[in-house]
C-alpha cells in the first residue's frame, strides 16, 4: 500500500469539502474558549488545520497544562484526554473519536495493578503515560517514551514494576544492562497492536532496496526492531529527527499519522514503507471536533472521582519532577 496515495494527496474537491468544517470549528472554538489537541497520529487535516497544540503524549501533556481555555478537544484516545482531565480538573475535556481505546492502555486495569503490587510490595511501580487515569491512580510514577530510561535509571529503588508495555519493558530491560545498571525490572504483558506488527526481516528487505533509508524506529517497537533501526525515539523525537536530518529517505516504524504529518510538512522528503493505521486514533475527525463543539454527549465528555484524580495527578507529578 503507497502510504503517499491513501493518507496525504488532498484532492481539490476533498479541501473544498473540509473548508466549512474547519471554518466552523475555528469559529466555534473563538466562541466557547475551547482548544484543540492533537496527538501526531491523528490526520494531517487536524493537526494541521484546526488543532492548538500537536504532538506526542508527553508534550500535549505538558501544553494541556498551559492553556487558558474553558474546554479541551483531545483528538486522541481516552487515556490522553484523561490525562488532561487529570492536568487541569476544572476543565471540560471532551473526545471526539469513535473508537477512543487503545490495546496496550486496556490491558491493564486497577484491580490487576492491585494484585501485582500485593505480589511484590517492595517494587516501585512505574506505569507508561499510556495507561488510564485508575492505574496511574495506583503507581508510584509515570513515565513517556521519551523519558523512560531517564527516570528508572535515577529512580532510588533496585526493585522496578514497568507496566503495561511488554515490549518497551524488554528494550527498557537492555538499556538499563547497557548503562551498566543494576535494576530488577519485571513488565506486564501489554502490546500496542500497532507497533507489534514489524519484523526484522521487512527492514532488511527495504535496506537492500533502500541502502540510504534511514529507519526510525517508536520504544513499542520489538527489541529486534530497535536492534535494526538507525533511532528509536517517542514520536516527537523522531518527527525532530526528520526535520533536522539532511538524509531524504526515510521508513517510519510507528502509526502512519506521524509519516502522513511529514509528508506534509516535508513533500521533498521520500518515505518508503506501508502504512500501519491505529484504527483508534483514526477515528477522529474533523466532523467529530465539529460534533463535540456543538452538541458534546455525556459519553464525550471525561469525568473524573475527584480522589482518583488527585492520585493519578501525584504520579504525573513525580514523572515531571523526575523528568
Amino acid at each position: 500500500m503507497s502510504l503517499g496515495a491513501t493518507t496525504c494527496i488532498y484532492s481539490h474537491e476533498t479541501c473544498e469539502q473540509m473548508l466549512p468544517l474547519i471554518h466552523r470549528i475555528q469559529k466555534l472554538k473563538r466562541e466557547k474558549n475551547a482548544v484543540i489537541l492533537a496527538h501526531s497520529y491523528v490526520s494531517p487535516e487536524i493537526a494541521l488545520a484546526v488543532a492548538d497544540y500537536s504532538g506526542d503524549s508527553y508534550q500535549l501533556s505538558k501544553d494541556a497544562t498551559k492553556t487558558q481555555a474553558d474546554i479541551i478537544v483531545f483528538a486522541a484516545v481516552r487515556f490522553m484526554a484523561e490525562t488532561a482531565k487529570i492536568l487541569n480538573p476544572t476543565k471540560r475535556v471532551l473526545i471526539p473519536g469513535t473508537e477512543t481505546g487503545c490495546t496496550l492502555a486496556d490491558s491493564i486495569d486497577a484491580n490487576a495493578v492491585r494484585q501485582l503490587r500485593d505480589l511484590y510490595p517492595d517494587y516501585t511501580f512505574v506505569c507508561y503515560i499510556n495507561t488510564t487515569a485508575e492505574v496511574k491512580a495506583l503507581c508510584d510514577i509515570c513515565v513517556t517514551s521519551s523519558n523512560v530510561y531517564k527516570i528508572v535509571q535515577n529512580y532510588p529503588n533496585d526493585k522496578i514494576f514497568f507496566l503495561p508495555d511488554k515490549l518497551m519493558g524488554q528494550n527498557l530491560i537492555e538499556e538499563m544492562k547497557r548503562r551498566g545498571v543494576n535494576k530488577d525490572i519485571r513488565t506486564s504483558d501489554g502490546v500496542c497492536y500497532v507497533h507489534e506488527q514489524y519484523d526484522p526481516e521487512m527492514i532488511q528487505y527495504l535496506r537492500l532496496k533502500h541502502p540510504k533509508v534511514k529507519v526510525l524506529s517508536h520504544p513499542e517497537c520489538s527489541p529486534s526492531i530497535l536492534h535494526e533501526s538507525d533511532f528509536t525515539g517517542s514520536t516527537s523525537q523522531m518527527l525532530d529527527y526528520v526535520h533536522q536530518s539532511e538524509e531524504q529517505t526515510f521508513l517510519m516504524l510507528t502509526e502512519c499519522g506521524l509519516t502522513a504529518r511529514l509528508q506534509t510538512e516535508l513533500p521533498n522528503r521520500q518515505f518508503i514503507g506501508s502504512c500501519t493505521m491505529c484504527r483508534y486514533m483514526k477515528s477522529n475527525s474533523l466532523e467529530g471536533i465539529l460534533r463535540v463543539l456543538e452538541n458534546p454527549q455525556a459519553a464525550d465528555e471525561v469525568h473524573l472521582d475527584s480522589a482518583l484524580q488527585k492520585a493519578a495527578l501525584k504520579c504525573i507529578q513525580n514523572m515531571f519532577a523526575y523528568a
